[in-house]
């Protein structure tokens, strides 16, 4: 199954409910830099098997994973990697917004309406190598969507059409989506946001992810202090093997 013959070529722009794209905006920023860092750890994570598919999430809203999510799709794909980016947050989406998508057809179009083709959800940006699908219109039943048998072959063929799908996923505490997307990818990641997460509710998310025996990857820490001791910049990475 070809995926590539849309080709809708948009722009990034950080709109109201959209995200702030560092990556694009300020290329050579401290900030930017972190996100490569970032890159380059996960791509090291697992030296067995090449990563292709992560599910980005957090334990509770506002923590900022979408922004991650975004900015670190753009640095994977900047290193030449063809690489997907999926709104699978269907209740608060954020990539209309971000790129600029105006009623677009996306995720709740291809699960819930037979005659929508892989091929009409995804659209190319004008980052090299960056696509993105959006969720589309707000549906009723999101985790019944999201742990649907369509869902799941989605995930399959998409993962060997690109060198890498990121998933935007709704927080671990507030539904079930982000678990059952982590069950079908090669690993999950946590955004942990500095001075808004609270410990035991991390704590809960790390153990429901495990739950269903996925696999935690590594943690974001997200606005991090410029000024604190160790840090460079407002975003760190922390491996697995980190408490």
């Amino acid at each position: 199954m070809s995926i590539f013959k849309r080709k809708k070529h948009l722009e990034t722009n950080s709109m109201e409910n959209g995200v702030n794209m560092i990556t694009v905006s300020s290329p050579n920023s401290v900030n930017t830099e972190q996100f490569n860092t970032i890159r380059t750890n996960i791509e090291f994570s697992n030296a067995d098997k090449q990563i292709k598919s992560l599910v980005m999430t957090s334990a509770t809203a506002s923590e900022g994973k979408s922004t991650v999510a975004a900015n670190l799709a753009v640095a994977f794909a900047r290193q030449g990697k063809k690489v997907l980016l999926v709104d699978a947050d269907l209740r608060r989406p954020t990539i209309n917004a971000t790129f600029s998508i105006s009623n677009p057809v996306g995720l709740t179009n291809f699960l819930t309406e037979h005659s929508v083709s892989v091929n009409d959800i995804f659209y190319k940006t004008t980052v090299e190598n960056l696509y993105v699908i959006p969720s589309g219109p707000t549906p009723p039943n999101p985790s019944e969507l999201i742990g649907s048998k369509r869902m799941e072959k989605l995930i399959v063929s998409l993962q060997d059409a690109f060198d890498l799908v990121i998933y935007d996923a709704p927080p671990v505490l507030s539904v079930t989506d982000a678990q059952i997307l982590a069950t079908k990818v090669d690993g999950t990641i946590l955004v942990v946001r500095e001075n808004k997460a609270e410990k035991e509710a991390v704590r809960q998310a790390v153990g429901l992810i495990r739950h269903v025996r996925a696999k935690i990857i590594g943690t974001v820490l997200n606005d991090v202090d410029g000024t604190a001791a160790g840090y460079y910049g407002y975003y760190g990475y922390y491996g697995k093997e980190d408490k």
